[in-house]
């Protein structure tokens, strides 16, 4: 038995207890709980199932400290500040500044020259406002430090004022020989500035590629300094499948005009958006006359119920499933079809599918 934090497993009643009265316990599987502390007034301690150190009592609150964190505890000099629980020291103000009273919880309770604006920290040297450079940002105003971006992200530019302006630069995507999908970076956040992805689609023999874009958001305000293009190469002079600088929110699948397809997405240091992720599927070559006779029926596009099938990935993985290896439509139910798919969408297909393989009925 794996009994939780804030009790112990007793041997005896075969069963988790809570932990008693002065005591703690933060981790799972216990057999046992550690004593909390000795506060200077018993009275402090916590009921039971207490599980962290920071529940037992007379631990030294934000603006005070203590040799051992806990009470009896002492007042953060003028001068200096405390943000946390339970710590054994102040922090300086620095550069000679003193704080508005004793127990200063905040660097914003030191007497600054200047109260500096998000975005910005207080350098206590020169006691001016600097822009946080670029990865990290600051939301708050009066702060003398900047948050780091987490993981691998970064900013685009320098002074920024929230985590949302933290962006991956990795263009995403997963190529694969039947199916697979390419991304914008950081999606679907916005892209960061400055970026430029290639990715190359190269299907097996005997395939074909269909794209379908459910989506895509590009600042059309830049003059087309953000775009998405799909050629043959990368030179500009080959055949051309598909090119954007601007939003689309109305779903399109086309196949590809070349039997492989290069893609570059490029982005300026102007405006940003939440970019695309497309998917694509390679299919039998023989059968290009009835994909392109799906792809290029209006009604395809015409219902909103139909628009949803190509923005919803489960739908668009279910329908390439079946594109990729035609065998895998046996896999699904008659059921299951008339779950997933409106019949005005199943009807289109049929229609086309019975009159490809039957053409002179």
């Amino acid at each position: 038995m794996c009994c939780r934090a804030g009790t112990y497993y007793d041997g005896l009643q075969e069963r988790c207890i809570l932990c008693p009265n002065g005591t703690f316990q933060n981790e799972e599987g216990q057999i046992t709980c550690e004593p909390c502390p000795r506060p200077e007034n018993p009275g402090s301690l916590k009921t039971p199932e207490t599980w962290n150190v920071s529940e037992c009592g007379g631990l030294c609150q934000p603006g005070e400290y203590s040799a051992d964190g806990f009470a009896p505890c002492q007042l953060c000099a003028l001068g200096t500040f405390q943000p946390e629980a339970g710590r054994t020291s102040c922090f300086s103000c620095g550069g000679g500044l003193s704080t508005k009273h004793l127990g200063a919880t905040s660097f914003q309770d030191c007497e600054t020259r200047v109260q500096c604006s998000p975005g910005h920290f207080y350098n206590t040297s020169t006691h001016r406002c600097v822009r946080c450079p670029a990865g990290t940002y600051q939301p708050e105003f009066g702060k003398n430090n900047c948050v780091s971006c987490p993981g691998n992200t970064t900013t685009d530019f320098d002074g920024s004022t929230n985590i949302t302006q933290c962006k991956n630069r990795r263009c995403g995507g997963e190529l694969g020989e039947f199916t697979g999908y390419i991304e914008s970076p950081n999606y679907p956040g916005n892209y960061p500035a400055n970026t430029e992805c290639t990715w190359t689609i190269n299907p097996p023999p005997k395939r074909r590629i269909l794209i379908v874009v459910p989506e895509i958001f590009l600042p059309i305000e830049d003059d087309c300094g953000d775009y998405l293009v799909m050629r043959k190469t990368s030179s500009s002079n080959s055949v051309t499948t598909y090119e954007t600088c601007q939003t689309y929110e109305r779903p399109i699948a086309f196949t590809s005009r070349s039997k492989k397809l290069w893609i570059q997405f490029k982005s300026n240091e102007g405006n940003s958006a939440r970019g695309f992720q497309v998917p694509y599927v390679t299919y039998d070559e023989d059968y290009q006359e009835l994909i392109e006779d799906i792809v290029r029926d209006g009604r395809l596009y015409a219902s909103e119920n139909h628009q949803e099938i190509l923005k919803d990935k489960k739908l668009i993985k279910a329908l390439f499933d079946v594109l990729a290896h035609p065998q895998n439509y046996f896999k699904y139910t008659a059921q299951e079809s008339r779950e997933m798919f409106p019949r005005s969408f199943i009807r289109l297909l049929r229609s086309k599918v019975s009159r490809f393989l039957r053409p002179y009925k």
